[in-house]
């Protein structure tokens, strides 16, 4: 059906700002693929994902190792993570992911943007109609077999295949996700990405005038260091 990607990231801008956002959600995979799987790679399906993202973005090894301890309980700083909510222009529904290890500053910023683009933060769950929690594998294409992949997906439980000229984007429900991450060991296949996104169920339009306003309250988003993932429901 042709899925949206709801997923703002690493837009275009400054060399600096895009690498250090890459750094960010890179060393936040490591230490969420460390915490819920351990740290080693050869049996953390997650971890070594994680890493190999890390090695193509050349994320200084200090850098993973103290990511790696984060998510093994060392060296954590205190950082957890948390989701915030809220509509920008028009009604726009915005998903902010973060890791924070100071709350209070991190709310007060979002908080900030949201207002500043005529927008508002709203409760936990306000949005839970509106994004559906869905598992997302992006798979270089290498000498996969489309036909025979597209069947085995469906067999894992995918819902989606959608292959593009290098890679499969096979999405699934959220329980899902383990199993498709099986069959893709058992087809000795390694994806470029995957993860649990949020998905719009419905879109919203914006006029002229109030397209400025939104782009301006996810570029602010985006400066964040505490922000990792941020999804909308605009209609592109």
């Amino acid at each position: 059906m042709g899925r949206k990607s709801a997923k703002i990231a690493n837009k275009k801008g400054a060399a600096d700002k895009a690498r250090g956002q890459v750094f960010t959600k890179a060393l936040h995979d490591v230490a969420t693929a460390t915490k819920s799987g351990g740290g080693d790679p050869s049996t953390n399906f997650l971890l070594k994902i994680a890493l190999d993202r890390c090695r193509k973005f050349n994320v200084p090894k200090d850098n993973i190792d103290r990511a790696i301890k984060r998510g093994l309980g060392g060296d954590s700083e205190g950082y957890e993570d948390i989701t915030y909510e809220g509509y920008g222009p028009n009604g726009v529904a915005v998903f902010v992911e973060a890791s924070t290890n100071n709350i209070v500053r991190t709310v007060a910023n979002v908080r900030s943007f949201f207002n500043k683009s005529g927008g508002s933060l709203g409760k936990d769950g306000c949005l839970q109609f509106i994004f559906d929690r869905k598992s997302v594998f992006i798979v270089p294409k290498a000498q996969l077999d489309e036909d025979d992949f597209t069947l085995e997906m469906i067999d894992a439980g995918a819902e989606e295949i959608e292959p593009d000229d290098e890679f499969f984007e096979v999405v699934g429900p959220m329980e899902a996700f383990g199993s498709i991450q099986n069959k893709l060991q058992e087809l000795n296949t390694s994806p470029e990405e995957a993860g649990l996104e949020r998905i719009p169920l419905s879109f919203k339009d914006l006029d002229e005038e109030s397209m400025p306003k939104f782009e301006k309250l996810i570029e602010s988003l985006e400066d964040d260091e505490d922000v990792v993932n941020i999804y909308h429901n605009l209609e592109e």
